[in-house]
């Protein structure tokens, strides 16, 4: 049996879990991705395939090879399985810290945050879910505001990993629980990288900084 996607650190990991299953693993991966994404995913055994760099081209690419090979198609965030993951985020933040009442996540294409705020919601339902998002790449307040999914024709934005649009999948919890989504300026986002590196002694991503980056706004 073999699995494929469409994300970058996602990607790695899928890669990762398929070698140790002894199982093929088939990326999909759009040209513009960053070198060390694409490097890691091969590192851990996966087969990159191309697509250019927009969602169309990516979907299309990740349906010829879902014909090809008969894979498992496992979405980077727009999937339940994926939601159930990325929930156990908020069960290891409440288990040892439960005072807290504000959780500060980035977006994209929903799944993170919306796995978060299921899990985190249903310990405490009065936890507030905020979201962070890249102004060059704000779908997410769009629709928030618009009461309906919005998705752009290009986005521009250090963040690589927050360019994708919401899904029929993860709106709907983005829609009724997520209390507000925080838009922040690139300069803000390598700010905050700055100051966890220079403070923290941590290298993080802009994709993962931009909760600081948030919060610091």
């Amino acid at each position: 049996m073999s699995f494929f996607e469409i994300s970058g650190n996602h990607a790695a990991a899928l890669a990762l879990a398929a070698k140790l299953r002894g199982i093929p693993a088939y990326i999909v991966i759009p040209k513009n991705a960053p070198t060390c994404k694409v490097e890691n995913v091969k590192r851990y055994g996966g087969q990159v395939i191309w697509s250019e760099a927009n969602m169309r081209s990516r979907e299309e690419v990740a349906n010829k090879v879902w014909q090809e090979t008969g894979a498992i198609f496992i979405h980077p965030y727009n999937d339940g399985r994926i939601l159930s993951g990325q929930g156990t985020i908020s069960l290891e933040f409440l288990e040892q810290a439960p005072q807290i009442d504000t959780l500060v996540v980035p977006i994209s294409g929903g799944g993170l945050i919306s796995g978060v705020a299921l899990a985190a919601k249903s310990i405490n339902p009065a936890i507030r879910i905020l979201a962070a998002e890249p102004k060059g790449a704000d779908d997410a307040a769009q629709s928030k505001a618009a009461g309906r999914i919005i998705t752009l024709p290009e986005t521009n934005t250090i963040a690589d990993g927050l360019r994708a649009f919401l899904g029929d999948f993860t709106w709907p919890v983005v829609r009724d629980l997520v209390e507000d989504i925080i838009t922040v300026e690139d300069s803000e986002i390598i700010k905050a990288m700055k100051l966890c590196f220079e403070i923290l002694k941590i290298v993080v991503e802009p994709s993962g900084a931009i909760g600081l980056a948030a919060v610091l706004s």
